[in-house]
């Protein structure tokens, strides 16, 4: 893409058909703007020098998933190469979130996190789509990974102004082993 930072989109899971169909996991709450016909996305292939740019030709769905196929990818074995590639939108096409409580993953990536204390836990290294919901994977000050469910109960608060977020979380969460 260019030397803006990116944020996933979707997933490639595997190709559909003979035709060249990508089976795409959603990892957007704004599906119908990202796989539009006309999007211009970025396919991030695991050891590849640099993302691929595609524009999207058409979407729909299929089985809980999308189904979308590119310009210039014609064919199973050119949809098979793509198999794994994470699919990315550059930051700078992002629009603004109306929603004081919704935010971008690029937002919250590289946070302070503090307990409701005010003691230093770490830093958000990025945040994780699950079925469940995003948790925020938090690489600590004594360098472990933890994992916060992003949910009001446990992160009260998030300054975007001040970098940092606030979490209370259940005991055991933050602890070690």
């Amino acid at each position: 893409m260019s030397e803006h930072e990116t944020l996933a989109v979707g997933r490639v899971v595997k190709p559909h058909g003979v035709q060249g169909e990508l089976v795409v996991e959603v990892l957007t709450d704004s599906p119908e703007l990202r796989f539009a016909p006309g999007a211009v996305l970025g396919a991030r292939r695991r050891g590849a020098a640099r993302d691929e740019v595609f524009t999207v030709a058409a979407a729909r769905p299929h089985a809980g998933r999308l189904l979308v196929r590119a310009e210039g990818v014609e064919g199973r074995e050119a949809a098979e190469a793509l198999r794994g590639a994470v699919l990315t939108v550059r930051s700078d096409q992002l629009e603004p979130t109306d929603d004081p409580d919704e935010f971008h993953d690029l937002e919250l990536e590289g946070l302070r996190v503090v307990q409701v204390s005010g003691a230093e836990v770490g830093v958000v290294r990025e945040v994780v789509h699950t079925p469940g919901g995003e948790l925020l994977a938090v690489r600590t000050s004594d360098d472990r990974e933890v994992l916060v469910p992003f949910v009001s109960e446990i992160v009260p608060e998030v300054d975007l102004a001040a970098g940092r977020l606030v979490v209370d979380p259940p005991e055991g969460l933050l602890d070690a082993g």
